[in-house]
């Protein structure tokens, strides 16, 4: 559109905004009055310190100070109408209507200072001003009274600090627990995927603090708490604020950190106040995260029975063991380390109940899958179960931190859609970390290359091993390259084959090097590292080896706990050497194990190699088109 066109149309006639009638929304001014006040005496303050400068200031516009000397001259030359003397200052009107000022020192008067400069009294008007009452006022507002305010202010303001300290030493003891008021919680049972036996656990909780008279009829009591146990990321806080929104009580919730500080006894003291309130407002949750960082094994440090952990904990035990049946307070608490409490602290009578919240079977992976992929799109008929079986060992927080990977990556793309490879890629970054491109020696390349191709070999041929998911020669973390193999399934228990063929698969890379290369190369270093944990499990404590089944590792008799801090009984140095070469044997077997099926299998190893190194990464179905032959069964 050009500018003539602009000029030529026409201007729409504006309508005027009638003013609001009362519907229209009023505006509220609130005023903080202690702001204002503070603000007020600020402003204050800042005027009293000026206003003797001020007031000196502006007094000093129409007066000129001039010396005695220039007075003396001034009178004897008739220049002066009239002398008015005001204490220690005199103020000279002269002839002209002009006014100056003499400042004379303190003992002198005027009449000695004309008789020795020999002037008559009589040539010049001279009046006496008396300054005993409104100038002594005038000079007591001007320069005392701001002195006095101004003592006065800083005096209010620190004692105001001192008070609020006071205040904050006298509440260091009050609990700093978080209150979610009831029927505001929105987490229900349904929101939390899988851990259907944990959730029945709590339902029964539930219904205890719904329907109290009901167990209470037939000599049920309330139990007194509920400690969940597992690992990292399953869900225990979700599961506790489930439990609140189930049940429409008041709910406290408070990190085990959050009892400590630095002085002795404030812990303690945060106990007593957070059960004191819980009791106020039962029926109420008391909800412990991270219990172990104040419920841990007693008398086992180095300071004795006294420190700040200890007290609190024992207050803890006085307070869940001194409930009576009728409080309608539970406890619940979540750690990750339940074989660091303390035996007091777990046992019927303050938690009740155990509940164990393990990582996700496929079933519950799937539900969990479905929660956290709402609200993200996803291409049509996505394989929800292919991504349930390739996240084995996943917890809750796992998936959902994979799916938003996922849907990072698309929008980094500027995609639509989040597809199945969107998915493989974010899994395998919160594993194994960001893919980073190397520059990367040829030969170095290659080995590389040989190296994941005989971990992925060796492991599609050996029948008690996983499945190959993907292999690649991109680096991730610390790793060159990675060849990923999650369990086809869900394992609750491990046999000896399994274990052995794990250790063969691992140093199946190392085996690689050795028959293409005759090289070594330090990237297999974790790789035996490993497999030799490995086989110091299946001879230590799983009983596997020829020495016979029998514990190895280092006992410590727990009778008193200071024990814990003395030596362990260890086993006999010629037993230890004997143990030493039981897994030396294992080790030694499995690296003979790769070595024998790369060497069977080397056209197939050469076959991967060469096509990692042209494409870089390869996934399952195409490693499997790649060789040929089907994954070895047991």
């Amino acid at each position: 559109m050009s500018s003539k066109d602009v000029q030529k149309q026409p201007v729409k006639p504006v309508t005027p905004i009638k003013p609001a009638g009362d519907s229209a929304k009023k505006m509220i001014f609130k005023i903080d009055l202690n702001k204002l006040l503070s603000k007020s005496l600020l402003y204050l303050l800042i005027g009293l310190l000026f206003l003797p400068f001020l007031t000196s200031l502006f007094a000093g516009e129409n007066a000129e100070s001039i010396s005695i000397s220039q007075m003396v001259g001034d009178v004897r030359d008739d220049k002066v109408e009239k002398i008015e003397v005001s204490g220690d200052e005199f103020k000279l009107k002269y002839q002209d209507e002009t006014l100056k000022t003499v400042r004379k020192e303190p003992g002198q008067d005027i009449v000695s200072i004309f008789e020795t400069a020999e002037i008559d009294l009589t040539q010049t008007d001279i009046e006496i001003i008396d300054i005993s009452g409104a100038e002594l006022f005038k000079r007591f507002l001007v320069e005392i009274l701001p002195t006095l305010i101004i003592f006065g202010l800083v005096g209010f303001f620190f004692f105001r600090q001192m008070r609020g300290a006071q205040d904050g030493i006298m509440g260091i003891g009050r609990s700093k627990a978080k209150l979610f008021i009831k029927g505001k919680q929105n987490t229900k049972f349904k929101d939390v995927g899988g851990m259907d036996e944990a959730k029945q656990e709590l339902e029964e909780v539930v219904d205890f603090l719904k329907n109290p008279k009901k167990y209470q009829k037939v000599g049920a009591r309330t139990p007194k708490g509920v400690l969940r146990v597992g690992p990292a990321g399953t869900g225990k806080t979700l599961l506790a604020r489930a439990v609140a929104g189930e049940a429409s009580v008041q709910f406290l919730s408070i990190a085990g950190s959050e009892f400590m500080e630095m002085l002795v006894g404030v812990g303690a003291s945060r106990v007593r106040d957070l059960f004191a309130t819980a009791k106020k407002l039962a029926p109420a949750i008391i909800f412990i995260d991270e219990i172990d960082a104040i419920g841990r094994t007693r008398s086992a440090g180095q300071m004795g029975g006294h420190d700040e952990r200890e007290q609190t904990l024992n207050q803890i035990l006085v307070e869940m063991d001194g409930f009576s049946q009728n409080d309608n307070v539970i406890v619940m608490a979540a750690t990750n380390r339940g074989d660091m409490l303390d035996s007091a602290l777990v046992r019927p009578g303050r938690f009740d109940r155990r509940v164990l919240v393990s990582l996700p079977d496929l079933e519950e992976r799937k539900f969990i899958i479905s929660i956290h992929a709402k609200n993200k799109p996803f291409v049509e008929n996505l394989d929800w179960l292919k991504v349930a079986k390739r996240t084995v060992g996943f917890s809750g927080a796992d998936i959902e931190n994979m799916l938003n990977e996922a849907a990072i990556a698309v929008a980094r793309t500027s995609r639509d859609k989040i597809d199945l490879k969107d998915i493989d890629e974010a899994s395998l970054k919160v594993k194994l970390g960001p893919s980073k491109r190397r520059l990367q020696d040829p030969l170095e390349r290659k080995m590389t290359a040989y190296h994941e191709a005989g971990h992925a070999l060796a492991s599609h041929l050996l029948p008690n091993s996983d499945p190959v998911s993907r292999i690649s020669i991109v680096s991730r973390g610390h790793a060159l390259g990675y060849t990923f193999t999650p369990p086809d399934r869900d394992k609750l228990q491990v046999t000896k084959s399994e274990l052995v063929d794990e250790m063969a698969t691992l140093l199946a890379g190392r085996a690689a090097e050795e028959i293409v290369f005759n090289e070594k190369t330090a990237g297999a270093s974790n790789d035996i590292e490993r497999a030799t944990k490995i086989a110091r499990a299946m001879v230590v404590s799983y009983g596997m080896s020829h020495l016979g089944v029998m514990n190895f590792t280092p006992q410590s008799e727990l009778v008193d706990l200071r024990q814990a801090w003395s030596e362990p009984v260890k086993i006999s140095e010629h037993l230890q050497e004997q143990v030493d070469k039981e897994i030396q044997l294992f080790v030694d077997q499995a690296h003979k194990k790769a070595r024998s099926i790369l060497t069977k299998h080397r056209a197939k190893l050469d076959k991967v190699s060469a096509q990692l190194l042209e494409v870089e990464t390869l996934d399952g179905d195409e490693f499997l088109k790649l060789v040929g032959i089907s994954k070895a069964k047991k």
